[in-house]
C-alpha cells in the first residue's frame, strides 16, 4: 500500500496526463476521421480529456497491421522463452507505473484508489507475468501410433484476435485477454470500453518499451457500435474475446457467423446466489461476505452475489447482520484510501440503478437499507449500498443484472428449494454456500449451475483457476492454463515414416 494521502492523490490528478489517441504499429495516432469524445470523471463530472473515436477506417488499418506482423513471425514466431522475457518486462512496467496506471483507473472508472492500486494493478500484472511464465512450459502431444507413423497434435497461435473489454474492471479485464492471448503469439487489437478507455490506452507504450513488437498490440477506443462492430464484422479477424452484458455477446455471436465464423469467447452477465444455510460454520462472516459480495466495486462485479438466499430458520436473525455489516460501506470521494465505495461508472449508469430501486418498490420488496442516490453536490455519481428483503425469484431485482449495488434478499425452506431458486435464471456465472455440512457443501456445489462456486467464503481465486460461466452467462475460461484453448488452433500431422 501506499502512504498517500486524499490530497496527494488529487495533487496527482492535477498534474496527470492524459493520453486518448488511438496506438496502431507502436504509435499513438488521431481516429482516421478526427473524431472525439469527452472522458468523463464519475468523481466529480468534470472532464478527463478528448479520446479518439475510432470507426471502421481505424479498425481496417489496425487489423491490417496486425495481420502482417503476426505473418511475419516477428512475435507468432518467435521462441516461447522470448516472448516470456517479454512478457515478464511488460509485467514489470506495470509494477514499475503501479501508481499512474491506479490513478488513472479511479478518475476514469470511479472505484476507490485503494482498490485501484492494491487489488486491479496488482492482479493485472500478474495476469500478464503468469501467462508469460506459463507458455515455455506447456507442451504438444504425440499420439499413440503404429511403429511406423507419428501423429503430432501441435498448438499453434489463431492469429488476430480482437479484444472487447468493460468498463468495471478496465485494466484487469484487459491483461486476462493480453496475457494468453500475447503468450500464445497472437497479435492482439484491444476495444477498450468508452466508458473507461484511459489504462487500455497507456500501456500500450509499455508493451513496446517491454520489446514486445510494434502491431502486435493495438488498441482503438471508440464506441461498441462503431469500432466494436467493425472488429465483430471483420473478415481477417480471427477471434473474437469478450467481456460484457448478454445482450451484446449475442450480437456479437451474430456479427460472427455474417462474417468469417470467427472464433467467438464470450463472459457476459450474471445473478449470482449466494446460499446460507442455517449450518453455517461463522453467521458474522457470511453476513459481512455477503454485504461485501454486492458492495465492492459499487456492485459493478459480473459475479456480484446479488441473490443473496437465506435459509428460514435463521432469516430474521441473519438479515439485520447483513444490514449492520453493509454499514461499513459508505460511498464516498474514491480518492480517498479510507473509502470503500466509489462512484458507479457514469450518469448512464446510475440511473439505471435508481430504476430498479424503483423497481424492486414498485413489485412489494421492502426496503430495508440504503436506495438513495448521495454526494450529489460532487457532481459525481454514487449510490448507496441498498438491501431489499421479501423478494421472490419473479420480480426484476431477482431476475435482471442490475450491475450495481443492489441486494436481493430470497427466502428458502430446504436444501432442495435453495438449489432450485438458485438455478432459476438465465445466468451461471457465480455462485457462494455457506454450510458447516461437507456433503451437503459438495451436493450444492456439484448441483448449481454455475463456473465458479465459493465455499465459506465469496468470490475468492487467482490466476491458477479458470473463470466463466453456464448458460447465458458465456462461454470459455480466462485465467489458467484453460485460457490458452481461446487464443489456439489444434494441429494434426501423421507422418508415413
Amino acid at each position: 500500500m501506499t502512504s498517500l494521502t486524499r490530497t496527494d492523490w488529487e495533487q496527482r490528478s492535477k498534474a496527470l496526463k492524459i493520453e486518448g489517441r488511438a496506438f496502431i504499429h507502436g504509435e499513438y495516432r488521431d481516429a482516421a476521421s478526427g473524431a472525439t469524445f469527452d472522458c468523463i470523471s464519475p468523481v466529480d463530472g468534470r472532464v478527463l480529456g478528448v479520446v479518439a473515436s475510432c470507426d471502421s477506417a481505424d479498425a481496417e488499418a489496425a487489423v491490417s497491421v496486425a495481420r502482417a506482423v503476426f505473418e511475419s513471425g516477428v512475435w507468432s514466431r518467435l521462441a516461447p522463452v522470448k516472448r516470456k522475457e517479454a512478457m515478464i518486462r511488460f509485467a514489470d512496467l506495470l509494477d514499475a507505473n503501479a501508481e499512474e496506471l491506479a490513478l488513472l483507473e479511479t478518475l476514469d472508472m470511479g472505484k476507490p484508489i485503494s482498490d485501484s492500486l492494491s487489488i486491479d494493478v496488482p492482479a493485472a500484472s500478474r495476469a500478464i507475468r503468469w501467462s508469460g511464465e506459463a507458455i515455455d512450459k506447456i507442451y504438444d502431444e504425440v499420439a499413440a501410433t503404429p511403429h511406423d507413423e507419428l501423429g503430432l497434435v501441435t498448438r499453434e497461435p489463431v492469429g488476430v484476435v480482437a479484444a472487447i473489454v468493460p468498463w468495471n474492471f478496465p485494466l484487469l479485464m484487459t491483461c486476462w485477454k493480453l496475457g494468453p492471448a500475447l503468450a500464445t503469439g497472437n497479435s492482439v487489437i484491444l476495444k477498450p470500453s468508452e466508458k473507461s478507455p484511459l489504462t487500455g490506452i497507456r500501456i500500450a507504450q509499455l508493451a513496446i518499451e517491454a520489446g514486445i513488437p510494434a502491431g502486435v498490440l493495438n488498441v482503438l477506443p471508440g464506441f461498441g457500435h462503431t469500432v466494436g462492430k467493425a472488429l465483430a464484422l471483420h473478415m481477417d479477424v480471427d477471434t473474437l474475446v469478450f467481456t460484457g452484458s448478454t445482450k451484446v455477446a449475442k450480437q456479437l455471436m451474430i456479427y460472427a457467423g455474417e462474417s468469417n465464423m470467427k472464433r467467438v469467447w464470450l463472459e457476459a452477465g450474471g445473478k449470482s446466489p449466494n446460499i446460507v444455510f442455517a449450518d453455517a460454520p461463522d453467521l458474522k462472516a457470511a453476513a459481512e461476505g455477503a454485504a461485501g459480495a454486492i458492495a465492492f466495486n459499487q456492485g459493478e462485479v459480473c459475479t456480484a452475489g446479488s441473490r443473496l438466499l437465506v435459509q428460514n430458520s435463521i432469516k430474521d436473525k441473519f438479515v439485520p447482520m447483513v444490514i449492520e455489516a453493509l454499514k461499513a460501506w459508505k460511498p464516498g470521494n474514491p480518492l480517498d484510501p479510507a473509502t470503500n465505495v466509489g462512484a458507479l461508472v457514469d450518469s448512464v449508469q446510475m440511473n439505471q440503478v435508481l430504476k430498479y430501486i424503483q423497481a424492486g418498490h414498485d413489485d412489494g420488496a421492502k426496503l430495508v437499507a440504503g436506495g438513495a442516490q448521495v454526494l450529489e453536490e460532487t457532481g459525481g455519481t454514487y449510490v448507496q449500498p441498498t438491501i431489499f428483503d421479501g423478494v421472490n425469484n419473479a420480480m426484476r431485482i431477482a431476475k435482471e443484472e442490475i450491475f450495481g449495488p443492489v441486494l436481493a434478499v430470497i427466502g428458502f425452506e430446504d436444501e432442495a428449494e435453495a438449489v432450485a431458486i438458485a438455478n432459476d435464471t438465465i445466468y451461471g456465472l457465480a455462485a457462494g454456500i455457506w454450510t458447516d455440512n461437507l456433503s451437503r457443501a459438495h451436493r450444492v456445489a456439484r448441483a448449481v449451475r454455475a463456473g465458479s462456486v465459493w465455499i465459506n467464503q465469496y468470490d475468492m481465486g487467482d490466476m491458477t483457476a479458470p473463470f466463466g460461466g453456464f448458460k447465458q452467462s458465456g462461454n470459455g475460461r480466462d485465467k489458467s492454463l484453460h485460457a490458452f484453448d481461446k487464443y489456439t488452433e489444434l494441429k494434426a500431422t501423421w507422418f508415413k515414416l
